[in-house]
């Protein structure tokens, strides 16, 4: 079956004026600020997309607590009220929800029924789709000043989880120009962004018009610092408070007790191009699975800090597992394409910087690859420099760190959009009726075991294609300063610093 041509992500590329000087950035901006209860942070990855909350950006805006949705997630996935206070099914495709009161955007204006359905109206009418909505058809009515019915096409048991995703959050109608989406002094959480500064860094100061609990800290100075070690040289010497993604091979050199390592719903993957080149024949792909070898992946570059994978959903989804077990499970993985023997099979090897250990995974799958009789050229860069090729098939391989339950704390979002015919984040390229009817099962599927169960099908129908071979799942190693307290530790990389973070002023370092 043959693919459509996948859309390519639209990306706003800002060139990078020079190396990022890590020292004195974060005690700068407090200084400015005249506070010293602000919270510094170091991120990963700059924006990619001038922060559009329409693109991943949006998670940055969540970790910020400057953007809102109208549902958020439990620890479970269960859908618990945000700005929308209930929600209930009116017959099989409508759903009415209802809007809070009392609510302010940063920028003054009142939240309505109005303001939401033009936030969720730009988002379903965006190009690309924010890909929480690949697949779905939505329409949103107003019904009231503080009323609103979501229509799907199709019954669609998770609507309030999907509403979740930080690429839905609500902002003012005048954050939409036609330049594209401005966050800054238009959301509604209890931080608005005051400035941004490129791709170097944003200052966030508290909104004192908050409708919820007041922030504690006064702000947040936020920097912007892909390169691993130099983030946990900030960790190590005070310059920031909160530390994302301290890289496995860093850890060690950083004092254990400031560390947080949980699972998370994160899979290193390896993708092969099933559309064309070598990997277009099954049994090629099913030589590359049988030559890696997924622990000396762990031992070595993630120091024993990430967990061998079984499958594409990891220890963050504790019944993945068990269901491995089943015999539909085992039967299905059995159909799986029989080894080709390969001599000196040219492959291009792709994957990005901005997680430190990818390089690495890259160094390893080469050496195993041409053990095996592959012949492995690796172009690796900056993701934002890359993405754009991944996702035109430019790559026969292509390894990348996947967040597997990011969106709708559901993994069947991941999948649609990852392995689908329709999928917009398809770098595999496949197309695959079964694995689209197996998905498409687990979609339609009420939450609950049934779900869980359909979820572990698609997942076999996926593996048997051998379009992704799963290497690792990921753990969050976050780093805290001694006088952190209640930052977010969150799985699914969407919170990191809420209203309840703060700085013990008895702890606070000297910068």
């Amino acid at each position: 079956m043959n693919r459509p041509r996948p859309k390519t992500l639209a990306l706003l590329t800002i060139p990078l004026a020079g190396a990022l000087a890590l020292s004195g950035c974060f005690s700068a901006a407090a200084e400015q600020a005249g506070s010293t209860d602000r919270i510094s942070v170091a991120h990963m990855q700059p924006p990619r997309s001038g922060l559009s909350p329409l693109s991943d950006d949006a998670f940055k805006l969540s970790r910020w607590s400057t953007a809102e949705t109208l549902v958020n997630l439990d620890a479970s996935g269960d859908a618990q009220p945000a700005l929308a206070t209930s929600w209930e099914r009116s017959g099989e495709l409508a759903w009415d929800f209802e809007i809070r009161e009392g609510v302010s955007f940063h920028n003054g204006q009142p939240l309505t029924a109005e303001t939401v359905a033009n936030s969720l109206q730009r988002a379903i009418d965006s190009t690309p789709v924010p890909r929480i909505l690949n697949g779905t058809a939505l329409k949103v009515a107003v019904r009231g000043e503080h009323g609103l019915r979501i229509t799907t096409a199709d019954p669609d048991p998770l609507l309030p989880q999907r509403l979740s995703s930080p690429q839905l959050a609500i902002f003012a109608a005048e954050a939409y120009t036609a330049n594209g989406v401005d966050p800054a002094g238009h959301g509604t959480g209890p931080f608005q962004i005051v400035d941004v500064d490129g791709i170097s860094g944003a200052t966030l100061d508290r909104y004192e018009g908050y409708w919820g609990e007041k922030a504690a800290a006064s702000g947040i100075d936020v920097k912007f610092v892909p390169d691993g070690t130099a983030r946990a040289a900030a960790l190590r010497t005070s310059e920031a408070d909160v530390i994302e993604a301290i890289p496995a091979g860093q850890a060690a050199t950083v004092d254990q007790e400031l560390l947080t390592e949980v699972p998370m719903p994160r899979t290193n993957t390896l993708y092969l191009n099933t559309e064309k080149g070598p990997f277009a024949d099954p049994a090629v792909r099913a030589a590359a699975r049988e030559a890696i070898d997924r622990a000396a992946i762990v031992e070595s570059v993630y120091e024993n800090r990430a967990d061998i994978a079984e499958g594409l959903l990891g220890p963050a989804l504790p019944y993945a597992a068990g269901l491995r077990d089943s015999g539909e499970y085992r039967q299905l993985l059995a159909q799986r394409a029989e080894p080709a023997k390969v001599k000196d099979v040219e492959i291009t090897l792709g994957t990005f910087t901005d997680r430190a250990e990818l390089p690495e995974v890259a160094v390893i799958l080469e050496q195993q690859l041409e053990a095996a009789g592959f012949i492995v050229k690796q172009d690796v860069r900056e993701y934002q420099y890359i993405e754009a090729d991944a996702l035109d098939g430019a790559f026969d391989a292509f390894i990348l760190s996947r967040a597997t339950v990011l969106d709708s704390g559901d993994p069947v979002a991941y999948f649609a959009s990852d392995f689908t015919c329709e999928g917009g984040f398809a770098i595999a390229q496949l197309c695959d009726k079964d694995v689209d009817q197996a998905i498409a099962r687990a979609s339609e599927t009420e939450a609950g075991e049934q779900r869980q169960q359909q979820i572990m099908l698609a997942e076999a129908r996926i593996l048997g294609t051998d379009a992704a071979i799963a290497l690792l799942h990921e753990r969050v190693i976050q780093g805290e300063g001694p006088a952190v307290r209640d930052a977010a530790q969150d799985p699914r990389e969407r919170e990191l610093i809420t209203a309840q973070t703060r700085l013990d002023s008895d702890q606070e370092p000297q910068r």
